[in-house]
């Protein structure tokens, strides 16, 4: 394929244009993340005080609702898509590879929907 050259052995692999989408999806995840979480800590500091009560009460308004759900789901989409990275780069084993990301695959998204079942729960009011 080469003549032994750093470009003679990459030529004809294909172009490495997969890899920026990953790569801007994390970034992306990570200013959301840092924009919620900030939004999280003034909303928490402005509270009366942190009883359960009023921690519900103030999650069963709309806007800290889908705010918190949002954080949820981008946190959870953040560290799979940042262990994915870890995963591929360390397991090397096919088989074992493919069963990383499953399971990564479904602790994340088990995770989330944990996460914005219980956000739903507390909005609608099942104190």
């Amino acid at each position: 394929m080469g003549n032994g050259t750093s470009i003679g052995r990459v030529r004809g692999l294909g172009s490495a244009k997969s890899g920026s989408h990953h790569w801007l999806v994390q970034r992306f995840t990570a200013i959301g993340n840092l924009f919620l979480l900030l939004w999280l800590a003034v909303s928490l500091v402005l509270l009366q005080d942190y009883s359960y009560a009023s921690v519900a009460e103030w999650l069963s308004k709309p806007v800290p609702a889908v705010a918190m759900i949002l954080l949820a789901v981008s946190t959870f989409w953040h560290a799979r898509l940042g262990m994915q990275v870890v995963v591929e780069d360390y397991v090397h084993e096919d088989g074992s590879k493919f069963a990383c990301l499953v399971a990564l695959n479904f602790a994340a998204f088990a995770g989330a929907a944990f996460g914005v079942f219980c956000v739903v729960r507390l909005a609608l009011g099942a104190h």
